[in-house]
């Protein structure tokens, strides 16, 4: 398959119904949306046998397919130590699946003229405005080709409060170190998974938003998709609802969060920080299978969730590097070229994903870091679990 071929066939995936033909997601059986419901069931004892062989603590998995939830189980504990059940509307720190969120706000703000793809930071951040950073852009910054190599989150430590920094610690003080530090590789020419891009997206919607991070986001996507349970930092009147992140290194567990510890970073970010439900995740990951609408209601347009989409970082490898490879990164999104499915994992155990050929979304949300999480193995099922 040519280069272009492989791009058109993955616009074609992604061309949604009518809008008004775009349904919000309800609950319905597997036949309801011709999926076989034994197939589902076997996917489900994959994570039944996890659970039994520790290899994971808990997981809640959820599939839809044309807006019909046909599988939502809670699976196992959400605090192992305290012998508290899982439950389906368990709050999870998804981590890095808080990026295409962010994606989907900067986006927005493309789409209104307040950003520009391919606009230097440095016309938002004075902080960009030197010789090591002034060629970075935004779309670099969606797409990891910065040539950023900051390792972690932020530098470390982090500032604190003093008459240099008086706004200290917050995310601006610490994406202005990054604009100074400077990218170690020409923007534009490789790829490298990276927070720092993502975190400085976050200034940018603030900046060009002229609101706080968190508000934006809650404003503009949270509120019109009815994500009620969709928070960057502990709410304490929910806080109770949140699993316990439990890390397995070297085969034992050891719990790195619980319920009403002190948030890891004093401020909203952009990296990741988002913690929410399954359900609430799944009308997020609807709006891009539904091409930029939920319930009726545009949020993006068509052609800006085809972009986001389509595998962006794919002319930055030779014709050689391209036969071997299936995946890409668009803007936010792992792209695969060989199934049509943009999805994005969370280090803390969380993965979501799109499939548009088959009219999918599913997830698999745990709080297991470092287990065996049968991932693959479920997505196969789910695939072979469509009605021929």
């Amino acid at each position: 398959m040519t280069i272009r071929s492989a791009t058109i066939l993955l616009s074609l995936l992604a061309i949604p119904a009518p809008l008004s033909a775009q349904p919000a997601l309800s609950e319905a059986k597997p036949a309801e949306a011709k999926m076989s419901a034994a197939v589902l069931k076997e996917g489900v004892g994959l994570f039944q046998k996890a659970l039994a062989d520790d290899d994971i603590r808990g997981a809640v998995l959820l599939v839809a397919r044309d807006g019909k939830i046909v599988l939502h189980e809670a699976i196992g504990w959400s605090d192992f130590d305290k012998k508290l059940l899982m439950r389906k509307d368990t709050l999870f720190h998804v981590a890095s699946n808080t990026k295409p969120v962010i994606t989907a706000a900067v986006l927005l703000l493309v789409e209104e003229g307040k950003l520009g793809l391919d606009d230097e930071v440095r016309k938002y951040l004075p902080s960009f405005d030197n010789e090591k950073s002034k060629a970075i852009t935004v779309r670099h910054l969606m797409t990891h080709t910065s040539g950023f190599r900051i390792p972690g989150i932020f530098s470390k430590p982090l500032l604190q409060k003093s008459a240099e920094y008086p706004d200290a610690p917050s995310l601006r003080a610490e994406v202005d170190r990054f604009g100074a530090t400077g990218p170690a590789e020409k923007p534009g020419q490789t790829y490298l998974y990276n927070n720092a891009g993502f975190n400085t997206l976050g200034v940018l919607i603030e900046v060009a938003s002229k609101q706080p991070l968190e508000s934006f986001l809650t404003q503009r996507l949270y509120k019109p998709l009815g994500m009620t349970d969709a928070y960057h930092r502990d709410a304490k009147e929910v806080v109770e609802r949140r699993a316990a992140i439990t890390s397995k290194k070297d085969g034992t567990w050891q719990t790195t969060y619980k319920p009403g510890d002190a948030p890891r970073y004093p401020f909203v970010r952009g990296s990741g920080g988002l913690i929410t439900t399954g359900s609430d995740y799944a009308r997020f990951l609807q709006l891009f299978l539904n091409g930029g609408s939920w319930n009726g209601q545009r949020l993006l347009k068509e052609e800006t969730v085809r972009q986001a989409i389509a595998p962006q970082t794919r002319s930055i490898y030779s014709a050689e590097e391209q036969e071997k490879r299936t995946a890409y990164y668009g803007f936010g999104w792992q792209v695969s070229t060989a199934t049509g499915i943009h999805g994005h994992g969370g280090s803390d155990g969380t993965y979501a994903w799109v499939d548009p050929k088959n009219q999918i979304i599913g997830l698999i949300f745990t709080q297991s870091p470092g287990g065996n999480i049968p991932r693959e193995q479920f997505l196969k099922l789910v695939r072979q679990a469509v009605e021929k």
